[in-house]
């Protein structure tokens, strides 16, 4: 069983296998391809779009184009507003739905099944010409992006006396991440406590470009992010009092890495009724396994997928 560093992380898992099941539709529109009931459409966390996307394309290969699914990148904040407003069957997201958008779902109707399929670490950035901040602790990381160093954390000196008088250049998620929301809860103390000066995007190759073009840059972002783009990047090890912890598979499996977290899908219940999404999550939870180790995020334990089908089917 894998062992989590927060115990939070572990019963967040072990609770949401407890919630449910999904589903799909297929009908054959006029020119033989698929109709607006053939389309499984997907929207959310940028981070957990390497797995979905991968698990899309097998599924449209295996069902023989009959079912199409569309994945977008909205964020995971900007994914439950869609979500909510049943505008989509399936959400990416890298943090729980919030207590607000749980609101928004029942308001509008909207019933949901939370599912664990990965887990991520978190990884802070920088480029490899960086020499000095190869290690930084929790509080190095909040003196650096808590709200109040905007406009005066602008050089790295100030974050340690030690480090190079050179101009801080910051990358991350915007405000409708969920990527941004557990980062700022766990580095700052408050979920989108954050300086807003920095450059911001939903996208995290751009942040990787960011990143990877200036000696003088820190980002933050999904693990598979990262590990797509080793050669042009520097993972930073990270102590949150323990010692410093670089972001490596076992150091998530045990527990050692603070910065690791449950990826998820939800799916809406509404479009579990038809039989394309309901075929799309459960070929998910079959190949969630494989796939999310092949974009380079930890898998569950075989135990939690099957769990979760169970309780998918028993919705």
């Amino acid at each position: 069983m894998i062992q989590i560093a927060a115990g939070r992380f572990i019963l967040a898992v072990g609770i949401a296998l407890l919630l449910g099941s999904v589903g799909c539709k297929r009908a054959v529109g006029p020119t033989g391809g698929p109709s607006a009931g053939d389309v499984v459409r997907i929207d959310g966390s940028s981070t957990v779009f390497p797995i979905t996307e991968a698990v899309a394309e097998e599924f449209q290969k295996e069902t023989g184009g009959k079912i199409k699914v569309t994945v977008g990148i909205s964020g995971t904040g900007g994914g439950f507003k869609k979500f909510c407003r049943g505008a989509t069957d399936i959400q990416d997201a890298s943090r729980p739905i919030a207590a607000g958008e749980a609101t928004a779902c029942a308001q509008a109707g909207v019933g949901h099944v939370e599912l664990p399929i990965a887990y991520d670490a978190l990884t802070v950035v920088i480029n490899p010409a960086n020499t000095w901040a190869a290690t930084m602790t929790i509080e190095d990381l909040k003196k650096i992006w808590e709200p109040n160093a905007q406009g005066r954390i602008t050089r790295w000196n100030q974050v340690r006396p030690d480090w190079p008088d050179q101009p801080l250049s910051l990358y991350g998620p915007g405000p409708d991440s969920g990527t941004f929301d557990y980062f700022t809860e766990e580095v700052v103390g408050k979920a989108k406590a954050s300086r807003g000066d920095y450059t911001a995007s939903e996208d995290d190759n751009v942040l990787v470009q960011g990143v990877a073009r200036d000696k003088n840059a820190l980002g933050y972002f999904g693990f598979a992010y990262f590990i797509e783009n080793q050669g042009r990047l520097k993972a930073v090890a990270v102590d949150s009092g323990k010692g410093p912890v670089a972001p490596t598979k076992e150091a998530v499996e045990g527990g050692a890495y603070p910065l690791a977290r449950p990826l998820y899908i939800y799916v809406s219940k509404q479009g579990a009724q038809r039989e394309p999404v309901r075929q799309f999550v459960e070929f998910y939870l079959r190949q969630a396994p494989r796939l999310a180790a092949e974009v380079k995020y930890i898998p569950l334990p075989e135990a939690h997928y099957s769990q979760g089908t169970a309780r998918f089917r028993g919705k």
